[in-house]
């Protein structure tokens, strides 16, 4: 089926409609299997996928992966093994026979999926978001939400129209300790919120690259996507052998480095206790430093100042220890992940030590939230909740909207970065105030035929 009748095919069959979970078929668990299954495909099958997104969901009964995709076939096939092997383990031998796609395209196709995990390369996030949207599935996406804010502001629109259940992976708001520090600066316990610390390092430049040829079993045009066309080498992309962290992590065409890697989950996690969540900073300015050699290109150390209309000032940079450092009248709140690493070549490593939890006064984190104060949403797993509200129809802890707003601070902050001056921020137009040329790098260009402007022509 060609592009352009999947889609108009795709967006006629969705319009206007609020989609439930589909009664899974007998045939495919056999007869005594429930009928209150969630059929689940993941799309992307490498470090992310395997080591979170999978592996979290699997563990729920209520969830089954029937189906994986991936443009690059090796990665495709782990990813189908990794799955059936969990199953068989799980329940029985040969209990499951799961699918491969090359497209995902095609892969929204099938009825019988009922919802899709997005744990791709950043610049391919909101398009098959969008495009699983349009086909009446619920996403489980990961962060960041997007690489524009034009891109974003189109995904949380269509979202919100067509009624799917989309839950962002800032599994921070999963984490009892960033929920407690919100709430208690929501309530006063450091009395008038004034200053936010925000710490999170930048990416080292790396080495020099030559271009290689492109391995057997990759779709590198389609990896590629919309994005320009540049000569493929395998520190640009990811491992052709294990599943160690990707190289294109540190590539500005894929992603904007440590900014939007790990910025979105700790400024999500800020706005939470800003009480900001629904808006944006009105102003922002940076300085950073960029590579002047080397294959990688993202961002290396950096300051970023951004001001709210509530008189809140966020600062962040790497050199703030990683997390949150709320600061009041009354005292101050730090909230971090602890000893947690995403991998041992993480820049966040050295931080190991950090406590999860601290404060001025150790009594403030013993402080009681009373029934009438602010209390805040309460999960206790990211992915549990995402399955609990495909089945509720209730709005996630993480939903589109929110992410989008946190991801528009990583992408301002990093516009920024870019050009060293103070930029006004309307975070109701979504635009810079008398700025054309910051204005400019709200967008990119989409290379043809991919580009979320393409899905929505």
């Amino acid at each position: 089926m060609k592009r352009r009748h999947f889609l108009r095919n795709t967006v006629a069959g969705a319009a206007g409609t609020i989609v439930l979970p589909t009664i899974v078929p007998s045939s495919v668990f056999g007869k005594n299997a429930p009928s209150n299954k969630i059929n689940i495909a993941q799309i992307g099958c490498g470090r992310i996928a395997r080591g979170h997104d999978l592996a979290e969901t699997m563990e729920y009964d209520v969830a089954r992966v029937i189906a994986v995709c991936d443009v690059d076939r090796n990665r495709m096939a782990d990813g189908k093994k990794l799955v059936e092997d969990f199953y068989s383990k799980k329940l029985g031998e040969k209990y499951m026979d799961v699918k491969m796609y090359e497209d995902y395209r095609e892969m929204l196709l099938n009825k019988d999926i009922d919802a899709v995990m997005i744990s791709t390369p950043d610049h391919w996030h909101s398009q098959p978001a969008i495009e699983a949207a349009l086909a009446g599935k619920d996403i489980y996406l990961q962060k960041p939400t997007s690489l524009t804010v034009e891109e974003g502001r189109q995904l949380s629109d269509i979202v919100h129209r067509q009624g799917v259940i989309l839950q962002v992976g800032t599994q921070q708001r999963s984490s009892p300790q960033f929920r407690i520090a919100a709430e208690l600066v929501r309530n006063g316990r450091i009395g008038k919120l004034h200053t936010v610390k925000v710490g999170l390092p930048g990416d080292p430049s790396g080495p020099e690259a030559p271009e290689m040829p492109i391995p057997d079993g990759l779709n590198y045009d389609m990896w590629l996507g919309s994005t320009p066309e540049v000569p493929y080498t395998e520190i640009g992309v990811h491992p052709q052998q294990g599943y160690g962290r990707p190289g294109w992590l540190r590539r500005e065409q894929f992603g904007a480095g440590m900014i939007t890697g790990w910025g979105q989950h700790h400024f999500d996690s800020a706005a939470w206790g800003m009480d900001t969540e629904y808006t944006g900073p009105i102003s922002v300015e940076a300085v950073a430093q960029f590579p002047k050699f080397g294959f990688w290109d993202v961002h290396g150390d950096f300051m970023v100042k951004a001001e709210y209309e509530n008189g809140i000032t966020m600062y962040t940079s790497g050199g703030f220890p990683n997390g949150i450092r709320y600061e009041g009248t009354d005292g101050w709140i730090f909230v971090s992940r602890g000893s947690y690493v995403a991998s041992a070549s993480d820049p966040v490593d050295k931080e190991k030590s950090s406590k999860a939890l601290d404060a001025s006064d150790p009594e403030i984190l013993n402080s009681k939230i009373g029934e009438n104060e602010t209390h805040l949403y309460v999960s206790d797993n990211q992915h549990g909740n995402w399955l609990d509200c495909i089945q509720s129809r209730k709005e996630p802890i993480s939903p589109v909207e929110i992410g989008h707003r946190a991801c528009t601070v990583c992408l301002v902050s990093h516009i920024a970065m870019k050009l060293s001056r103070k930029l006004e921020w309307d975070p109701t137009a979504e635009r810079f105030k008398n700025d054309d040329e910051a204005n400019s790098y709200l967008s990119r260009p989409q290379r043809f035929p991919y580009g979320t402007n393409y899905v929505l022509k």
